[in-house]
């Protein structure tokens, strides 16, 4: 029998993503009635989530809704007793992810905080913590689900399935951007559009553009070599080739600019580290701004310019799971989940980003119609193998196996570049790094 009340934690609740998720649950709450949301954070965390807090709760108050809003430094509170779970944090706060950043562009390969070295350390200091709140809902909350928005999404993700017994379900902004975009593209309504979504999170491509059953991919592939916007608000928008992307037969995320693009996108990291600053210290700038705007007292909405951040949509990804899984939908939607023979070149226990039917049992995959290029299936699979790896090396505190994830990283040019990276990056995080 549903539940007629529901109480959802919001674990890194100090994020200047929380007004979406709120402003969400606030839209759909006749059919999702969150009547308790807890938003946790640590005591490093405290200025902001209050500040996040006070604005969430003038929120509920000008909607006119019974929601609770609890600001607390307490997780297990937060956590015993919820039916949903979800994080968005940051091991280490920006600082963290500035180092991230900077310290690969020290060696000539690309910083970048999910993808290639500087996803990499994120991830060693995030699987820890992830796997600790797995362990307290397991112990305080074991019927809970709980939705994973930290990045690296999809390791992050893999480590939860394969290392606790917690249900769980990885999330991403960009398949529902990239909807959007397209969308736009096209002039069409987005909610028509259906995407085939093939591969790993941050690292996926457009195999089926489908709209109204007729499969519009070869119109996109022509559109998407010259027209601007089909790119996330972080990265740069560099145009593709046209031959490229029709020799490629599918439409790459935006993400994979990294690895088509790498010259390119490496000298636009070390010219802004040069002169507009790294993008944490452009998002630190943002969020300063942002969380001056959430100050004012009069503020009782998401404000315009949290769209700057590059969070777009997270609050639409994440309502929608929960709402789906509550009210039994079976509606379709990207998620991140546990591999188990869809994508056959990949082992079962790997994590992989793909079309899933959500109901009240969870995501169960749809399978994949298109034949899937070998220069597709060849980039997963080296990519994939750096991620078990590294959630290997998280969870093991296994320094070998740590600078094996590494090298085999396309973005990581020698075995010994990875070795002084990986060096850099264990002293600079240190304390975050208690395993090794």
């Amino acid at each position: 029998m549903k539940k007629d009340s529901l109480k959802v934690a919001v674990i890194g609740g100090g994020s200047s993503y929380t007004p979406e998720i709120v402003e969400g649950f606030i839209q759909r709450y006749h059919e999702l009635p969150v009547r308790e949301l807890y938003l946790v954070d640590i005591e490093e965390g405290r200025h902001k989530l209050e500040i996040t807090a006070a604005l969430a709760k003038r929120m509920v108050e000008e909607s006119g809704l019974p929601i609770k809003v609890v600001p607390t430094l307490n997780r297990r509170e937060a956590i015993e007793g919820a039916d949903f779970v979800t994080t968005q944090l940051r091991v280490g706060l920006l600082d963290a992810r500035a180092k991230d950043e900077s310290i690969p562009l020290k060696y000539s390969i690309i910083g970048q905080e999910t993808t290639g070295a500087g996803g990499f350390a994120k991830a060693l200091r995030t699987i820890p913590v992830l796997l600790d709140i797995a362990r307290d809902i397991e112990e305080l909350s074991p019927d809970a689900w709980m939705f994973n928005f930290t990045n690296p999404a999809g390791i992050n993700t893999e480590a939860v399935l394969n290392h606790s017994k917690v249900k769980s379900v990885g999330l991403c902004n960009l398949p529902i951007g990239t909807q959007m975009q397209i969308g736009k593209l096209l002039g069409v309504e987005a909610s028509k559009i259906g995407l085939e979504w093939v591969g790993l999170n941050h690292l996926n491509w457009a195999t089926k553009i489908l709209v109204e059953g007729e499969d519009l991919l070869p119109v996109i592939l022509g559109k998407a070599s010259s027209e601007k916007g089909l790119t996330m608000k972080n990265i740069p928008d560099f145009q593709w080739g046209e031959e490229f992307l029709r020799s490629m037969g599918a439409l790459p995320c935006s993400y994979l600019r990294y690895f088509y693009m790498t010259d390119d996108m490496l000298a636009e990291e070390l010219q802004a580290a040069k002169t507009t600053g790294s993008r944490a210290e452009v998002v630190k700038k943002l969020e300063g701004e942002l969380f001056e705007i959430y100050k004012d007292p009069n503020l009782k909405e998401k404000p315009k310019q949290l769209e700057q951040r590059g969070g777009a949509y997270y609050s639409t990804a994440a309502v929608n799971l929960i709402d789906s899984i509550y009210n039994n939908r079976n509606d379709q939607q990207v998620v991140n989940i546990q591999n188990n023979g869809l994508l056959d070149f990949l082992p079962d226990t790997a994590s992989i980003e793909a079309n899933c039917i959500i109901n009240s049992e969870g995501a169960t995959p749809v399978q994949i119609r298109s034949e899937i290029p070998n220069q597709i299936k060849g980039l997963i699979q080296v990519v994939k193998a750096y991620e078990s790896l590294t959630v290997e090396a998280a969870v093991s505190g296994d320094y070998g196996t740590a600078l094996q994830a590494l090298t085999v990283h396309p973005l990581v040019t020698s075995a010994k570049v990875a070795k002084a990276v990986l060096d850099d990056l264990l002293k600079a995080h240190k304390p975050y790094l208690p395993q090794f």
